[in-house]
C-alpha cells in the first residue's frame, strides 16, 4: 500500500516506523526540521532500550506524495482543516482518509473538505513520545481498530498492513463503543494531568485527583448511556484507574501539549461530553469545569510563571 501519514508528531512517527519497512510511507508535516532529519538520517524508534531506524519519505508538500491509497490523520484537532487539505492533495482518486485523532469531531471536519464518502475513523491504544527530530519512543502497545463504514476492502488492507508491521489491528462495523471507550479514559486522565502537571499514575494515587477523575468519568458514562452507547468494559471507573496505573510514568498527550505551550484537545474530549450532555439534558459540572480550566491554561501560555 501507499500510505500518507498527515502529521509527523509522536503518533505519526510511531506508525511510520512500523509501516515503512513493508509499505511506501510518506510523512506530511509543516515542521521542516523534522522532515529534513527523517529524509537525511532516517526515523529512529526507541522501544525497551533498543533503537531501530527506518526510512519513510517525508515532505512538507503533500502534492509530492502522488496517489496514496490511504491518508492517516494524526494531527491535533486544531490542525484538522490543514490536514484535510493535505489529504486531498496526497490521495489517489480511489483513496480514503482515516482519522486516528483523539476525541470526537475530527471526522466531521475532514468530511467538509473530502466528503463523507472518503472519510472514516479508527481508534488506537498505542502510546508514543517524540524525543526529538526524527526520534520517537514507543511508550505503549495496544490495539488499533478501524471502522468499515467506508471502503471496507481498503480498510481490511490497512488493518492487514498494521498487523504485518507488528501492530495489532482489526476492522469493525461498529466503532462507537470503542470510540467512547477511549473517550471515557481520556476524560478521566488528560485534562487533570494537563492542569495539575502530573504523570498519569498520580490521578489514580492522589486522593483529590482521584475524586475528580471519578466524577468526570461517571458523568461521561451517564452521557454515553443516554446516547445508547455500550462501553467496551463493564466497570468504567475501574478500567480508567487501571489504565492510569498501568501508564503511571507516562505524560499524557495533554500534559505534553501544556509543557510545549501548544493548544490542547480537551474541547474534543471533555468538551464532547459537555456538548452531548447538553443535547441529552444531563448535568456534567466537573467536565464543564475541566474544559474551562484547560481553556484558561491554553490561552495564558505567554503569561505562565515557570
Amino acid at each position: 500500500m501507499k500510505i500518507a501519514i498527515i502529521g509527523a508528531g509522536a503518533m505519526g512517527c510511531l506508525l511510520a516506523s512500523y509501516l515503512a519497512p513493508h509499505h511506501e510511507v510518506w510523512l506530511v508535516d509543516g515542521w521542516q526540521t523534522q522532515v529534513d532529519t527523517i529524509n537525511q538520517q532516517g526515523l529512529r524508534r526507541e522501544r525497551d532500550g533498543l533503537t531501530t531506524t527506518c526510512h519513510p519519505h517525508a515532505t512538507t508538500d503533500a502534492h509530492t506524495v502522488g496517489g496514496a491509497d490511504v491518508a492517516l490523520v494524526l494531527v491535533k484537532y486544531h490542525q484538522t482543516t490543514w490536514a484535510a487539505q493535505q489529504a486531498a492533495h496526497a490521495l489517489a482518486p480511489h483513496g480514503i482518509c482515516v482519522t486516528l485523532q483523539n476525541g470526537i469531531g475530527g471526522a466531521d471536519v475532514l468530511a467538509e473538505t473530502l466528503g463523507d464518502a472518503r472519510v472514516t475513523r479508527g481508534v488506537t491504544s498505542l502510546g508514543a513520545t517524540l524525543v526529538g527530530p526524527g526520534h520517537v519512543r514507543h511508550a505503549g502497545m495496544g490495539d488499533t481498530v478501524f471502522a468499515t463504514t467506508r471502503a471496507p476492502a481498503m480498510i481490511q488492507q490497512l488493518s492487514a498492513a498494521f498487523t504485518e508491521g507488528g501492530l495489532p489491528a482489526h476492522a469493525s462495523a461498529d466503532l462507537d463503543s470503542l470510540v467512547w471507550g477511549k473517550l471515557v479514559v481520556n476524560v478521566g486522565i488528560n485534562a487533570l494531568t494537563g492542569i495539575l502537571r502530573i504523570p498519569n499514575g498520580m490521578v489514580a494515587s492522589h486522593a483529590g485527583a482521584r475524586a475528580l477523575l471519578t466524577q468526570a468519568v461517571n458523568e461521561a458514562v451517564a452521557v454515553a448511556g443516554a446516547l445508547g452507547i455500550t462501553l467496551p468494559y463493564s466497570d468504567p471507573l475501574t478500567h480508567v484507574l487501571a489504565v492510569a496505573t498501568a501508564t503511571a510514568a507516562n505524560r499524557s498527550s495533554t500534559l505534553q501539549d501544556v509543557l510545549r505551550g501548544s493548544p490542547s484537545e480537551i474541547a474534543t474530549i471533555n468538551g464532547a461530553v459537555v456538548r452531548y450532555a447538553h443535547t441529552c439534558g444531563i448535568s456534567v459540572p466537573i467536565n464543564h469545569l475541566l474544559c474551562v480550566m484547560m481553556d484558561i491554561v491554553d490561552t495564558t501560555t505567554e503569561s505562565r510563571i515557570s
